[in-house]
């Protein structure tokens, strides 16, 4: 049905192009190097034969595939993002195309001896006997998600090309910026014009989920007064200490690494510091609304009392909400839920429904007012040297945009 080659080959086009976004700009988007991937995507739409091809000023890049029914069907909305996440290096990927993998270690890098493991890493072991795509151990993937991408594009162009599957209106939607929590942020909901979408953004083949986390940042700024240390007796305040203070008084066993399911978690992403300042960059999140509340409290209050200790303003809390779990948007019309999960079925995938751990450009969209819920894109290991894609995941994928078009136009 899907031409593998076809896949691999466009999804590889676009890793090739670096898209890495910056939390620190204030443009849309936020690297001028988003433009280059943007641009080839409008021009390959408008090359395939969509209809109503658009780039606006923020790079937001949307399509139309035009119904081939004479009835009316609700309009589905297909989105991705464009932009790779700045946590690891984005710049010179290098895939490696493992053919008929045996289900063992894959060495990424001989000469740092990277080693995919397929101890470490179990899931690998799903994927004998397939085509797996990873990276040369020197960046990541850009499957997060320019599998997404890929796949959207190549289920649009398969329509094009077989006018004998029937569907109605379907839009496709391609933004920048998600992976800094800003990917809707300036997505044009009433322009898009869907009564529903899918953010083909989740991780492995089987993936379907409609709650995600709440998020929100922390930035904690933390003063001192540097003096010179051989004459600091009662003088010098090391800022460094007291946040390390701050550190060690958040609940340790609630971070990334110990927690699971819809357990939330404070994340120390960022330090960066001296003497005279230090500044903690967190993230918050939590499933659960209440816990979330609960949690940014928590990092308020223990600024306070550490100002209390060293009896001086010398620590500062700035939060700020990302996004909000897209569950109680998604819930009232579970039928869309359902949707996807029979197209799954059709194509022979097993349907995996669990809470995103993380967040994605549906979550925001769903309180915009289009509901969206999360398909996956097949990647793995996101945002680091471990990444890798199955091919055959990203067909499956394709197949099941393909069917919930024509499933849809029943």
């Amino acid at each position: 049905m899907i031409n593998k080659q076809e896949v691999l080959d466009r999804f590889i086009s676009y890793i090739s192009i670096d898209t890495q976004s910056n939390p620190e700009s204030e443009t849309t988007p936020s690297t001028e190097k988003q433009w280059i991937l943007a641009n080839k995507l409008t021009k390959e739409l408008e090359g395939m034969g969509m209809q109503d091809v658009s780039i606006d000023e923020n790079a937001y890049v949307m399509a139309t595939l035009p119904s081939n029914i004479n009835k009316d069907t609700p309009v589905i909305g297909f989105v991705s993002h464009f932009d790779t996440s700045p946590d690891f290096n984005g710049t010179n990927i290098k895939p490696q195309i493992i053919e008929n993998y045996d289900g063992g270690d894959i060495v990424l890098n001989t000469e740092k001896n990277i080693i995919l493991s397929s101890e470490y890493f179990d899931d690998l072991k799903q994927y004998k006997g397939q085509t797996i795509i990873t990276t040369d151990g020197n960046s990541l993937l850009g499957a997060d998600d320019k599998a997404g991408i890929t796949e959207i594009m190549t289920a649009m162009k398969y329509l094009l090309e077989h006018p004998e599957i029937k569907h109605g209106t379907l839009k496709v939607c391609f933004t920048p910026d998600e992976e800094i929590g800003r990917g809707a942020h300036k997505f044009d909901v009433s322009k898009f014009g869907a009564h529903w979408a899918y953010t083909m953004d989740g991780s492995q083949i089987g993936e379907l989920e409609y709650e995600n986390f709440n998020a929100a940042s922390a930035k904690v700024k933390v003063s001192g007064k540097s003096v010179h240390p051989g004459y600091a007796k009662d003088k010098m305040v090391n800022s460094m200490y007291i946040a390390q203070d701050f550190i060690n008084s958040l609940p340790r066993l609630e971070t990334p690494e110990h927690t699971e399911g819809r357990q939330g978690f404070f994340h120390l992403s960022n330090i960066n510091g001296d003497v005279e300042e230090t500044i903690l960059q967190y993230i918050i999140r939590d499933h659960d609304k209440k816990h979330f509340e609960a949690r940014k409290k928590m990092i308020q209050d223990l600024g306070v009392e550490i100002c209390k200790q060293y009896e001086s303003e010398c620590v500062t809390v700035e939060i700020k909400d990302q996004y909000r779990n897209m569950r109680e948007k998604i819930e009232p019309m579970m039928h869309i839920v359902e949707l996807a999960k029979e197209a799954m079925e059709a194509v022979k995938v097993k349907p995996i429904i669990k809470p995103i751990r993380g967040g994605t450009d549906g979550s925001q969209l769903s309180f915009m007012g289009l509901p969206c819920p999360n398909i996956f894109a097949g990647g793995h290991n996101f945002h680091g040297k471990y990444e890798y894609v199955p091919l055959e995941s990203m067909v499956k994928a394709t197949e099941v945009i393909i069917k919930i078009a024509e499933l849809n136009a029943r």
